[in-house]
This record gives structure tokens, C-alpha cells and sequence, in this order.
């Protein structure tokens, strides 16, 4: 994903606590499910601080995990046993180059949105099948955009709020302003916390592009993969009007 969405290390640092809470309920059994059934070795793109990797690993998933950024992978591997801390590595997913193929690979939670433009998201497509093996599937998820945010953006939305150890708490503001003709939606997240006494705060400012069906379909269409299915939750919905997610699967044929 490109350098400017990289995580500064005060995310990575309350990324766990954050993401516990607002997504793993949704999306952690789906993905863990298909590592779990996947018939050889598991590739994550997005591996982040571990939400998805530790557990994977933990149920004996013979799983690798890139990141693009270096605070989230330091956080992962200090959370792993020495041995397994070589499965994990810095690398932009436009510049996958690995010595294993694999039999799924998996990018959760809107790591694809990360990508801006066509030509990366092209690049990554094809990089992605390229370390699939014959009949290895793809497996990612982006959001639905929703007209009320692209017409009103978010002014000040406390998205989370609570304590990150005994005593002291820590708050997460969302700000975004979307770019209809570029599809992009533009975020500054507020994070503020105690931190000996004082009160911290931060910013963080980033890009996200938003997809509609048919554009990831003729997107897929370009690419060397083949679509298998896109759905509109992780429970397998078909896509309609309270869809959140578009859930997408692709296959090396």
C-alpha cells in the first residue's frame, strides 16, 4: 500500500484495543474458517499487529503475513514466539515477491481500499495470482460506500472510548470528507489518551478509495484472476440494499 497509509506507531499501539472491540466479531470466524480449510499454505496481506495471524497460528495454520508498515509488524512479532517471528515481514503488496505460492491468500478488512488507484490495484491482482497456486482462491472485503457519508462525511464521530490499562482511558474521533468523482474518502482520526499525568493527543490523516459492484467485477475482469463470487456480509447474504461489506472471492484458474 502506498508509504503516505502507513500506520504511525501510536495506531499500531491501540490498534488491538480498538479493533477487538469494532471488528473481530465481524469478520474474524469467516476468515479464520477458510485459512483453517485451505488445503496447503496461507498467505495474509494486511497482516497488521496479528487480530487474524495469532489465531490462525494458534489453530495450526501454516500462515505467512506481510504489512507495509513497520510499527504493526514490530507489534506483531514482539507478540510471537522467536520462531515464528520469520513468518512475518515488511512488504508493499505491489511488490509481493515471495519463494512460496500458496493455496489462499487473504487481504481482511479493507486492505484493498488502501490502494488508490487502478494501476496498483492491477499490480496487486496480478501479484496475488501469481503466488496463488493452480486452483488457490483470493479472498478480500471493501465497504459499501454509504450515500449519507458520501453526501455528509463525518464531523466528529467518537468511534471508540474506554480504557487501555487501569485508570487510563483513551478516545478515537473520526473525521472524513468523501471525493465522489475521485472515490475517495478522506480521513483524520483524533486519538487521545493518558499517558503519565498528562493528556496526549494525535492525529492521523489518510485516503481511502471506495468501490461499486460492477467497477470490482470489470476490475477483475482486467486481471489475471478469475471472480468466483462477491456477497454482502460474511455470512454469505447475497448483496442488497443494508449491505455493509463487499465480500469478494477470486480464483486462479
Amino acid at each position: 500500500m502506498p508509504p503516505e497509509n502507513d500506520y504511525p506507531d501510536f495506531v499500531a499501539r491501540f490498534y488491538d484495543l480498538i479493533y477487538d472491540r469494532l471488528r473481530t466479531g465481524t469478520d474474524a470466524e469467516f476468515y479464520l474458517r477458510r485459512m483453517a480449510e485451505a488445503k496447503g499454505p496461507v498467505l495474509e496481506i494486511g497482516t497488521g499487529t496479528g487480530r487474524l495471524f495469532q489465531e490462525a497460528l494458534s489453530r495450526g495454520t501454516d500462515i505467512t503475513g506481510i504489512d507495509n508498515s513497520p510499527a504493526m509488524i514490530g507489534v506483531l512479532r514482539s507478540k510471537l514466539e522467536p520462531a515464528d517471528q520469520t513468518r512475518v515481514q515488511v512488504m508493499d503488496a505491489r511488490r509481493l515477491s515471495l519463494a512460496r505460492r500458496f493455496s489462499l491468500i487473504v487481504a481482511p478488512f479493507r486492505v484493498f481500499s488502501h490502494l488508490l488507484g487502478v494501476e496498483d490495484q492491477l499490480m496487486v491482482l496480478n501479484k496475488v495470482y501469481d503466488h496463488l497456486r493452480p486452483g488457490g482462491y483470493f479472498l478480500f472485503d471493501v465497504y459499501v460506500p454509504n450515500p449519507k457519508y458520501i453526501a455528509e462525511g463525518l464531523d466528529g464521530l467518537v468511534d471508540f472510548e474506554g480504557e487501555y490499562a487501569a485508570g487510563r482511558r483513551f478516545k478515537r474521533t473520526t473525521y472524513m470528507s468523501a471525493d465522489l468523482v475521485n472515490q475517495l474518502s478522506h480521513v483524520r482520526m483524533k486519538f487521545e489518551w493518558d499517558e503519565g499525568g498528562r493528556r496526549v493527543e494525535r492525529e492521523w490523516t489518510f485516503s481511502l478509495r471506495f468501490f461499486f459492484r460492477y467497477e470490482l467485477e470489470h476490475l477483475l475482469q482486467l486481471s489475471k484472476l478469475k471472480l468466483e463470487t462477491i456477497t454482502g456480509d460474511f455470512s454469505g447474504g447475497a448483496l442488497g440494499p443494508g449491505s455493509k461489506e463487499f465480500v469478494i472471492l477470486c480464483r486462479r484458474t
